[in-house]
C-alpha cells in the first residue's frame, strides 16, 4: 500500500498571500493561524531541520497551499476540513493525519517530525 502525506497550509498561494504571511509572523506570532508554516519555514526560507527531514524521509509527501488543495482535491464527497491539516492518501483513500488542533500544540520543528514518525511507525504496524 503507498502512502503520501498531503501538507495542507492554512494559507493561499501567491507573492502576495506570502508577503502578508511573512509580515504576520515576524509582526505577530502568537496570531498567526498557521502553526504548521512557522514549523516548517522560517520568515524567508524552509527550516533546515524540516527540509532535512523531508528530503530523508522514505514517505512521499506533498505540500499546498488551502487554496490549491480545495481545487486539486475538489469533490462533493470530500468533507469540509479546518486548515493547517496533514492528510494521508493510500491508494484511492484520503484520510486525516494529523487535525489542526494537533498542529496547535507543537512548539518546536522536532516535536512535529516526532509525532510525525511515531504516527507513520504506528501505522505501518497497523498493516
Amino acid at each position: 500500500m503507498s502512502k503520501k502525506l498531503i501538507f495542507v497550509y492554512n494559507a493561499n498561494s501567491g507573492a502576495v498571500n506570502s508577503l502578508i504571511g511573512t509580515a504576520h509572523k515576524i509582526i505577530s506570532p502568537q496570531t498567526y493561524e498557521c502553526n504548521l508554516c512557522a514549523l516548517t519555514f522560517g520568515n524567508f526560507t524552509e527550516n533546515l531541520i524540516w527540509k532535512e527531514f523531508r528530503n530523508s524521509s522514505n514517505v512521499e509527501m506533498e505540500f499546498l497551499h488551502k487554496d490549491e488543495f480545495l481545487k486539486q482535491y475538489r469533490s462533493k464527497w470530500l468533507p469540509k476540513y479546518e486548515f493547517p491539516i496533514v492528510l494521508i492518501a493510500t491508494d484511492n483513500e484520503l484520510g486525516v493525519f494529523m487535525l489542526p488542533k494537533f498542529l496547535k500544540v507543537f512548539d518546536t520543528t522536532e516535536n512535529l517530525i516526532e509525532a510525525i514518525e511515531v504516527k507513520l511507525k504506528l501505522l505501518s504496524q497497523l498493516g
